[in-house]
């Protein structure tokens, strides 16, 4: 319980300061999200790898570069990345799933062409479930084709139309979560793409 009330403490104070990075991952840590043993062996490569990533930086890289295409996806949608402080460096290594979890969220809606719409966040959802990271993502899945559909009837056909794309990128691709993004940002966007077995809806 003391630890509990601890987390939900470090939480709200990361949630006032504004750092979204370090309140998506404590919220992560808080709810414990569990993973299979087999994805906690995929994720070893990637413990305590979280690099700030700089979107200044990364919009200089040339056009159809993989770091200049997410620079754009995040400015157009007025988005930041979800950096992760130092001071978190013990949350970060205990929750690997979390974290990359987190921090990827918005690189995949780059790499697999879904939207921040209804429609694209279930499109990503989808593959995420696809790829058997957690069983409580698949629970998500099934509450957000509900929800979404009432929230957003306009995209009822959008939406089942990505549920069913994200699926399928899903089972066809390499386990991305495991991936280092961040260490390919100046690579052509294509080949990251082609290199992770990934056809993207582009349409």
């Amino acid at each position: 319980m003391i630890k509990k009330w601890q987390q939900l403490k470090a939480l709200l104070a990361a949630k006032n300061s504004g750092n979204l990075g370090d309140f998506a991952i404590l919220k992560s840590d808080l709810l414990g999200a569990k993973v299979a043993p087999e994805v906690a062996d995929k994720l070893r490569s990637v413990e305590g790898y979280y690099p700030p990533i700089d979107l200044e930086k990364l919009s200089q890289y040339p056009q159809g570069s993989f770091g200049r295409e997410y620079a754009e996806h995040m400015q157009i949608n007025h988005l930041q990345p979800l950096n992760i402080s130092p001071e978190l460096d013990d949350v970060a290594k205990r929750n690997v799933f979390g974290l990359r979890y987190v921090v990827t969220h918005d690189i995949f809606h780059v790499l697999l062409g879904f939207d921040t719409s209804y429609a694209g966040e279930i499109g990503v959802l989808a593959f995420a479930a696809a790829q058997n990271y957690s069983n409580a993502l698949k629970i998500s899945l099934w509450l957000a084709k509900l929800l979404y559909s009432l929230l957003a009837p306009q995209q009822v056909k959008a939406i089942f139309a990505n549920l069913q794309k994200g699926r399928e990128l899903g089972n066809k691709a390499e386990f991305l979560l495991g991936y280092r993004f961040e260490d390919h940002w100046q690579e052509p966007i294509k080949n990251v793409r082609e290199h992770l077995g990934l056809r993207p809806n582009l349409s």
